[in-house]
């Protein structure tokens, strides 16, 4: 780690930066129009939350309207201070999944992937701990999170070319926790499987696969899974906080195993990832034929809730509903001080990513992505509407009890995190190490709303996922799967506490 710098100088000398400019495109090019005023918000926006959360640099890119803009404040390293940018790299963890999903699309294009035949019928030998669920579970319900398997695995399996290979064998004693096809709970196993069948279609190892399935092919030269394949690449290093309060860099937390590149491991710019979204907006590149575009967008797998309300996963893409119809397409990725917001919204040519070097980026991102900031302003768009009441004590007591939910460490080790919802004026309490971590209001049936203790406002939601019987089984939280054990009953066998770190978290996990 290095020597800390404290909050309010780092602040003070972040508070300039790279401002917005238009970035050559056809619908750009030539254009010497200045920055416009919903542009200058979001950037004083970002400064703000810079300012306000302890985030040493971020990059943005901004597709609105015909044209495009990337902007990079504040610094690379506050101990080895270079300026951000637009080409900045930054690790984008769990918004690498629709990449693989991308390449799975340009192989079922061609006949050699079908979405709907069994994993097993790519990998004769893929098992997990129910040999009946293992059969059955498809391809697309791993590219749509729903294959019920515990999904928080993040074993390292070496550094060798069979990394994802041994990654998948060791998901054969990986829990299941739903059938496959049930119900949404977010994934990193499933892709990691997606990931194995690429290699296995393609013959090549999984980073070659998708430098030769995509990334050449949309010149994203900016995007690798190594900065030093980046020649000349400023890389942006995550960064925490002490004790104190100080942000400091930690540089260390870049690396993360080989096994997890395929749902976490890219580094990329905000001016690639603007390249991204406007080939998903449908820019006319031949990658892809429009229909198979539209085809990741559509027939999602089980609705839920992950910060905000889904209908589903698409192929890799989160597909969110908006109070006024048009469809939000999203992710976006977390690593320990590496967190970044990424969707479009294909009927308001609009698209928007954020990427940030701190462990205080995500209040900034939920901010512009959970929230609708971002959307009411440039889209038009609003999240459905949650009004929070109050329930009784009698309505609250089914969902009264210990939550318990699951990871595997890089070691093979597992890890429990574990919440106790108690009611308490009408809503319920988290507690998590007998403190209370969030408040939790019902908007709706088995729907709440996250709040902080002192009520203010997350921009978060959860739900309740209720067993056959119809009573509540599971609280879902992050997109993860917590196990409801009543109030009063004997603990589950413990194991040691989470961190949630590192993984490729699809947004942060409770703090």
């Amino acid at each position: 780690m290095s020597e800390p710098v404290t909050r309010r100088a780092l602040l003070f000398g972040a508070a300039g930066g790279v401002t917005a400019a238009a970035v050559g495109s056809p619908a750009t090019a030539g254009s010497g129009a200045g920055v416009p005023r919903l542009v200058r918000e979001l950037e004083e926006k970002i400064r703000a939350g810079m300012a306000a959360y302890g985030i040493p640099g971020v990059s943005y890119g901004l597709h609105h309207r015909g044209l495009e803009y990337v902007g990079g404040f504040g610094v690379t390293d506050v101990s080895a201070p270079q300026p951000v940018d637009g080409d900045t790299l930054f690790r984008i963890a769990s918004t690498t999944k629709t990449f693989t999903g991308t390449a799975i699309m340009r192989l079922v294009e061609r006949g050699r992937l079908d979405l709907d035949r069994t994993v097993r019928g790519y990998l004769p030998g893929f098992r997990t701990a129910d040999a009946a669920a293992s059969r059955r579970v498809t391809l697309r319900q791993t590219l749509n999170h729903s294959p019920g398997w515990l999904g928080d695995s993040f074993v390292d399996t070496g550094s060798g070319d069979d990394a994802l290979e041994r990654y998948v064998a060791a998901m054969a004693t990986l829990p299941q926790l739903t059938e496959p096809g049930r119900v949404f709970a977010y994934n990193n196993a499933a892709i990691g499987v997606a990931g194995r069948i690429l290699e296995v279609a393609t013959g090549q190892v999984y980073e070659d696969a998708l430098r030769s399935l995509v990334l050449e092919p949309l010149s994203l030269r900016q995007s690798a899974f190594a900065p030093q394949d980046v020649p000349g690449a400023r890389v942006a290093v995550p960064h925490g906080f002490d004790q104190e309060g100080n942000v400091v860099a930690v540089p260390e937390a870049l690396a993360i195993p080989r096994s997890l590149h395929s749902f976490g491991g890219l580094f990329s710019s905000a001016r690639d990832q603007l390249r991204w979204a406007r080939f998903h907006l449908g820019d006319g590149s031949p990658l892809l034929q429009r229909r198979s575009l539209r085809a990741m967008r559509w027939r999602p797998g089980p609705a839920g809730v992950l910060f905000v309300e889904i209908d589903g996963a698409g192929v890799t893409w989160m597909l969110r509903p908006t109070a006024e119809g048009p469809r939000v397409v999203q992710h976006g990725g977390d690593l320990g001080g590496q967190h970044s917001g990424f969707l479009f919204v294909p009927e308001r040519d609009f698209a928007l990513t954020v990427l940030t070097n701190s462990e205080g980026g995500p209040q900034l991102l939920a901010e512009l992505f959970a929230d609708d900031w971002a959307l009411s302003r440039f889209a038009g768009l609003h999240n459905l509407p949650a009004r929070p009441r109050a329930l009784t004590p009698a309505e609250l007591a089914p969902y009264e009890g210990r939550y318990v939910a699951q990871q595997i460490g890089t070691d093979g080790s597992p890890a429990s995190l574990e919440l106790e919802l108690v009611g308490a004026g009408g809503r319920l309490s988290a507690r998590a190490g007998g403190q209370e971590a969030l408040v939790l209001p019902f908007y709706r049936r088995d729907r709440v709303l996250a709040w902080a203790p002192d009520g203010a406002d997350t921009y978060t939601r959860g739900d309740f996922v209720r067993d056959a019987d119809g009573s509540v089984g599971w609280f879902r939280f992050s997109g993860r799967l917590f196990r409801r054990h009543p109030l009063g009953t004997a603990s589950p066998r413990a194991a040691a506490p989470a961190t949630l770190v590192p993984g490729t978290l699809p947004h942060p996990p409770l703090r």
